[in-house]
C-alpha cells in the first residue's frame, strides 16, 4: 500500500501538481525570511498588515499572562471564557447583527453552520468557485447539494424554480478567494427572496478589506441582516490573528450553540487570541488610512500590469491573479520570480481548473509602493512562450 501512495506522489510531482512546505523564519511581512533566504513576499493573506503589529503582539501576551496558553476545554464545558465572550460580543456590534459565535476555524465555521441547519431532505446551492469548506460543509449536511455556474444568477434561479421539500440555502464567498471577484450579491438577495431560500455569505476575504469602515462585502453592497442572515467572517486574514465567527439572529446563533458539532466537539481557542483578536479589531476601526493605502497598492499594482499587458484577470480586491493556464507555466512563473528574490506562490489543479493555474499575487497595506514597483519589474521579464519552454 505504501509503495502506492508513493506512486501517486511521483504522477503528481510529473503533472506539475506537488505541492510542498516552506518555512518562514521571521513574523509575516512584507519581507519575511524564507528557508534561510531574505524574500520580498505577495503571496499572505495579511491585508491590513495587523499579522505583526507590535500591538496586537502585545495583547496576545497580556491575553495570556491573565488566562494563560489554552483554553482548557469545549466552549459548552469550562473553555468560554471572558476574551472569547467581549470578542464575540464586539464582532457582532462590528458587523451590525445581534450576535456572533467564535469558531477555531473558517472551515470549522462552514461545515458547523451547514450541518446544523442543514440535513436529509433539505436543498443547498453554491457558486461552483466558492471556498472548499463552503463545498464540503454542503456536502457533509446531507441534504441535496447542487452547484450553479460562477455567477450565473439565471442559471441559479432556474433551478431553484424546480420544487424540493424542506430548508433551501445559498452559499457563496462575498469575495472569491482565487479569483479576487466580489459575488452578484445584490441579485443573489432578489434570487434568494423569491425562492424563499437562506441566503449564506463567506466573507473571509472581505472583512476588515470592504467598505467604508472595513466590515466587508455586505457593507460595500448596502445590504444587511434581512437580506443576508448568515454571515461567515475569518480573523486569520486582515485582522492579522486566527479564528473565525458566524454572526446573525438569536435563533441562529443560540441553534448552532446547540446543534453545530464543530463547535460543540472543539477545545476553545486559547483565549489570549481572542484577546488579541479585540485589539486587532479596534485597530481596524481606528485606523482607516490602512484601508486606504491597500487600494493604493491595488492601483498601482493594477495600472503596472496593464502598461506591460499581462494576463491580469479582473478584480478589485487585493487578491490579483496573473492567469498563467497550465500548471507548468504556473510553476515556471513562480520560480522565475523566486530567483529574483520574490516570492508569489503558483495556484494549480484543483484548487482552480486545470486550465486555470495562476499566479496569485496579493496586496498588504503594509507593501510600499517602491516593493510593488519592484514586483512589476521582475513581472516584466516572465518567459511568455509555451509550456514547453516554461517548464
Amino acid at each position: 500500500m505504501m509503495r502506492a501512495l508513493v506512486a501517486d506522489l511521483e504522477r503528481r510531482r510529473a503533472a506539475h501538481l506537488y505541492r510542498a512546505r516552506r518555512t518562514l523564519d521571521t513574523p509575516q511581512g512584507p519581507e519575511p525570511v524564507v528557508d534561510g533566504r531574505p524574500m520580498l513576499a505577495f503571496c499572505s493573506n495579511d491585508y491590513l498588515g495587523l499579522a505583526a503589529d507590535p500591538r496586537v503582539v502585545e495583547a496576545l501576551r497580556r491575553g495570556a499572562r491573565e488566562y494563560g496558553a489554552g483554553s482548557g476545554a469545549a466552549h459548552l464545558v469550562s473553555g468560554h471564557m471572558a476574551p472569547h465572550q467581549a470578542l464575540e460580543q464586539e464582532l457582532a456590534a462590528f458587523v451590525g447583527r445581534p450576535r456572533a459565535l467564535l469558531f477555531s476555524t473558517d472551515y470549522m465555521a462552514n461545515l458547523g453552520v451547514m450541518t446544523a441547519l442543514l440535513g436529509r431532505g433539505d436543498t443547498v446551492w453554491e457558486d461552483r468557485l466558492n471556498h472548499a469548506s463552503l463545498i464540503d460543509g454542503g456536502l457533509l449536511s446531507r441534504a441535496r447539494f447542487h452547484r450553479y455556474p460562477h455567477a450565473d444568477l439565471a442559471a441559479l434561479a432556474r433551478r431553484l424554480g424546480r420544487p424540493t421539500g424542506g430548508r433551501r440555502l445559498i452559499a457563496t464567498d462575498g469575495v472569491f478567494s482565487m479569483d479576487g471577484d466580489l459575488a452578484p450579491l445584490t441579485g443573489l438577495v432578489r434570487v434568494a427572496a423569491d425562492a424563499g431560500a437562506w441566503l449564506m455569505v463567506d466573507d473571509a476575504h472581505g472583512l476588515g478589506v470592504l467598505g467604508a469602515g472595513g466590515r466587508g462585502t455586505l457593507e460595500q453592497l448596502g445590504l444587511g441582516i434581512d437580506q443576508v442572515p448568515i454571515l461567515m467572517g475569518t480573523l486569520g486574514k486582515a485582522l492579522g490573528t486566527f479564528g473565525a465567527f458566524v454572526a446573525g439572529t438569536e435563533g441562529l446563533i443560540e441553534t448552532l450553540i446547540q446543534q453545530a458539532r464543530s463547535y460543540i466537539y472543539t477545545t476553545a481557542p486559547p483565549p489570549a487570541l481572542a484577546t488579541a483578536s479585540r485589539e486587532s479589531l479596534r485597530i481596524v476601526q481606528a485606523e482607516p488610512w490602512r484601508r486606504a493605502r491597500l487600494l493604493e497598492r491595488i492601483a498601482e499594482f493594477r495600472q503596472g500590469a496593464a502598461a506591460l499587458g499581462l494576463p491580469l484577470m479582473a478584480s478589485a480586491t487585493p487578491i490579483q491573479p496573473l492567469l498563467a493556464g497550465s500548471a507548468a507555466r504556473a510553476l515556471a512563473w513562480s520560480r522565475h520570480l523566486e530567483g529574483q528574490g520574490i516570492l508569489v506562490t503558483a495556484i494549480r489543479s484543483p484548487t482552480v481548473p486545470e486550465d486555470r493555474a495562476r499566479l496569485r499575487v496579493t496586496l498588504s497595506a503594509a507593501h510600499s509602493a517602491a516593493q510593488v514597483e519592484h514586483l512589476l519589474e521582475a513581472l516584466a521579464t516572465l518567459p511568455r512562450g509555451g509550456d514547453d519552454d516554461a517548464a
